[in-house]
């Protein structure tokens, strides 16, 4: 017999049933039921093929890009010696070619026969100025009681037009003199990139003057390769380091950046190391010989204008830089962090140049605030400072004070 409250359940189950039959519940859920199941899909439709692709040619499809997007493209291959210029003459090349191959076979011999080089090669330490000087037609009055010191008083000097000739296009912004006594030639660099020679001693057919266009921007620095005066290395604001190779005849790529070069330098007895200025106060030393760079330092806030060794001792360097300083460094004691320098020149303004004296016991600095600085003294702990005028407009090179 069912209990009361089993009564009560069924009473419940019965009424709702009524209510839910009322409202026709079950047809609509029957309804939308029918309406949510997925129609099936026909089989019979067939999958579209994609149309086979036939390669009609082996060669690469080369994407195109403006220079804009593409930037600015380094050279890598070899620049040829005979393509590099157009304005020289083919006897004043062949005589350049024949004078350098002929003091580079001169110093090979020698090499192989004693370790010194011959007599007639000047020392890099020397002042080879003072060798080139002898050998110009200058005249100029001297008192007789200088001339036993060899020294040159303030008198007024002459210059023989046929000593001045235009040996680049444009205005020279570095200029090195073949370290040779026996030969008379000097090589200079110009703001359009262009590298030029002067062989005073051509004779015959041409002027002695042969042009070379290596660089794209403005020439910063020349560099005759020790104990090898047939290679000439050049740098510039392109970023490039070109080595001019005469028996290859052929300008080498030695270095490629995206900054721009502002100085180069060698130190003595070391030539398989060039120490040049990058970039916004960068010091980068380059091994020749590993082809790769070994150490680079920020040393200054802005670029570094010249870089200069002590000639008694090489480890000591001399840098100047657009900050307004010129610094002395031990490279001995340079790590891999930002070394300490040994002694600070302060200038108000850009410092064009530091060079050592041949002595190497003195260091004259030039800059732009129209001061002379002179280094001197034990441990070149003395500095004096001397007015000197040395702005000079745009068509002028800048001006920079050297101790002979």
């Amino acid at each position: 017999m069912a209990t009361e409250y089993e009564r009560k359940r069924l009473e419940n189950i019965k009424r709702n049933d009524e209510m839910m039959a009322a409202l026709n519940v079950h047809a609509k859920k029957a309804s939308l039921l029918s309406a949510a199941t997925k129609r099936p899909r026909h089989d019979d439709k067939k999958k579209k093929e994609k149309p086979e692709t036939t390669q009609t040619t082996t060669t690469p499809i080369v994407i195109r890009k403006s220079q804009r997007t593409r930037g600015p493209q380094k050279p890598s291959a070899p620049l040829p010696l005979d393509a590099a210029g157009e304005e020289e003459e083919a006897s004043s090349l062949n005589k350049l070619v024949e004078t350098l191959s002929g003091i580079a076979a001169s110093n090979k011999s020698t090499t192989r026969r004693s370790s010194r080089l011959s007599s007639n090669l000047v020392p890099l330490s020397s002042n080879v100025h003072n060798h080139m000087k002898k050998k110009m037609k200058v005249t100029s009055k001297i008192k007789k009681s200088v001339e036993s010191t060899n020294d040159f008083d303030t008198g007024v000097m002459s210059l023989e037009p046929c000593n001045v000739v235009r040996v680049v296009p444009g205005r020279v912004l570095d200029l090195k003199f073949l370290p040779c006594e026996n030969v008379r030639l000097l090589a200079a660099g110009d703001m359009h990139g262009n590298v030029g020679f002067w062989n005073l001693d051509c004779q015959g057919d041409g002027d002695g003057i042969s042009v070379f266009r290596p660089h794209s921007s403005s020439v910063s620095s020349l560099v005759f390769q020790q104990n090898s005066f047939s290679k000439v290395i050049s740098s510039s604001y392109d970023g490039l380091i070109r080595l001019m190779d005469v028996e290859k005849s052929v300008f080498d790529l030695v270095y490629s950046s995206d900054d721009a070069i502002y100085s180069l330098s060698q130190r003595a007895n070391d030539e398989q190391s060039l120490y040049f200025g990058e970039g916004h106060g960068v010091l980068n030393i380059f091994d020749l010989r590993a082809g790769k760079s070994v150490f680079h330092w920020d040393l200054h806030g802005q670029r570094i204008n010249t870089i200069d060794f002590n000639t008694q001792n090489p480890n000591v360097m001399a840098t100047s830089s657009k900050d307004g300083t010129a610094c002395l460094w031990d490279l001995r004691s340079m790590g891999t962090n930002k070394p300490k320098n040994l002694r600070t020149v302060n200038h108000s303004k850009a410092v064009h140049s530091a060079y050592f004296s041949p002595s190497g016991l003195s260091l004259a600095t030039t800059s732009a605030d129209n001061y002379l600085g002179i280094v001197s003294g034990p441990g070149l702990e003395d500095t004096s400072m001397i007015h000197h005028v040395n702005l000079s407009n745009r068509a002028v090179s800048a001006f920079r004070f050297v101790l002979l």
